[in-house]
């Protein structure tokens, strides 16, 4: 089992920023992938950004120069730097671990994030 606690949500203006934290109870070496989601109302969870354990990113093309995960091995954390917010990017935010596979294996319990016009 591995416990996610996340942290930095809240609400902002259209153009602000906002980091969103993700804190993991097992070592991040032990994982493939760590990935941040985000779920609005009546639309289906979606991948915003994955960091691989070789370091690699991938972003959805949604936030792409918007957005920066990056990861912090030490403090078994993973985080989501998000610039120039757009009201669309209001969800919530959930941390995902891939543990062997392609397909997250554990969720947080997600951060709301709202960004207002």
């Amino acid at each position: 089992q591995v416990q996610l606690v996340e942290s930095g949500g809240g609400l902002v203006q259209a153009g602000g920023s906002l980091r969103l934290s993700c804190t993991a109870s097992r070592s991040l070496f032990r994982f493939n992938a760590m990935g941040w989601y985000r779920q609005a109302p009546g639309n289906q969870r979606e991948l915003v950004a994955r960091i691989n354990s070789d370091g690699s990113t991938n972003y959805a093309d949604s936030v792409k120069g918007r957005f920066t995960i990056s990861r912090d091995n030490a403090k078994k954390s993973v985080y989501l730097r998000m610039n120039s917010l757009r009201p669309e990017d209001t969800a919530v935010y959930y941390c995902a671990v891939v543990q062997f596979g392609t397909s997250p294996d554990y969720w947080g319990q997600g951060t709301q994030v709202t960004v207002s016009s």
